[in-house]
């Protein structure tokens, strides 16, 4: 049986990788990496197995070009979906010609596989197709959310109180009704500035946990265009940006 471990590596910095984590990289005969076009992320995974899996224990390295998903769909539910089985086609491929019945491999996934990440997901749709054989384990790792709030230096909730975490893309129809606390991901056209008749805090971050880091806070219809300002100079001057926030009502 091949078996397959999705192990949460952290927000960026190479020392959020968990002891678990560690135990699991050195148990990898394989490690698959993802080609987003985005050659930072590719090097902070070699840094992490270069660091970490012990001397003399050999692996190797198998690179996987990502299809591209389609942006500018309609439906966006549709696209996602047509993306992953692409995705699990093409994992489906690669796991039965790369990883031989009784190896191990990996997916070493950025900040935690259980948060907005569709590696589960992707593995679950490769098993039901049945292309390949494959039993699989999940590593938790450090979140974006958790990196996000102990730079900041602020608790995720207050006391007694709920945390709702959502899509850029669902902010933009609203502040969640009822919601004191909101983080939000995956929000590429700074969905914040929709809300800014709200009386709330923000707490901004992107490249987490490297040496690009950038935080910004403060009440939100003061700091947004400062936001958006360094947002986009990051993004022309590193080609990528993965950022997350959250929304705190006064």
């Amino acid at each position: 049986m091949r078996r397959l471990l999705v192990i949460g590596i952290g927000a960026g910095d190479p020392e959020h990788i968990t002891v678990q984590g560690i135990g699991a990289l050195n148990r990898t005969d394989v490690f698959f990496v993802i080609e987003k076009g985005a050659e930072d992320l590719v090097a902070l995974r070699r840094e992490i197995t270069e660091r970490y899996v012990q001397p003399g224990r050999s692996y190797r390295v198998v690179e996987i070009a990502d299809p591209r998903r389609d942006r500018a769909a309609t439906h966006y539910r549709a696209a996602v979906d047509e993306w992953r089985e692409r995705r699990a086609d093409l994992w489906g491929s690669v796991l039965s010609s790369e990883l031989a019945d009784g190896e191990t491999g990996a997916f070493l996934v950025w900040g935690d596989p259980s948060l907005y990440d569709s590696t589960i997901a992707v593995v679950e749709e490769v098993i039901a197709k049945g292309t390949v054989e494959v039993e699989y384990e999940v590593v938790p790792g450090i979140s974006s959310v958790h990196a996000l709030t102990a730079r900041h230096r602020v608790p995720l909730n207050r006391v007694g109180g709920a945390v709702q975490i959502t899509t850029g893309r669902r902010l933009a129809q609203g502040f969640p009704e009822g919601a004191d606390d909101v983080v939000v991901m995956l929000d590429a056209q700074c969905s914040f500035k929709r809300v800014l008749d709200q009386d709330l805090d923000i707490f901004w971050g992107a490249y987490l946990g490297t040496e690009d880091e950038i935080l910004v806070s403060g009440h939100l219809s003061e700091v947004a265009d400062e936001i958006q300002r360094r947002r986009r100079e990051a993004r022309k001057r590193k080609g990528w940006i993965m950022d997350t926030y959250l929304l705190r009502r006064r």
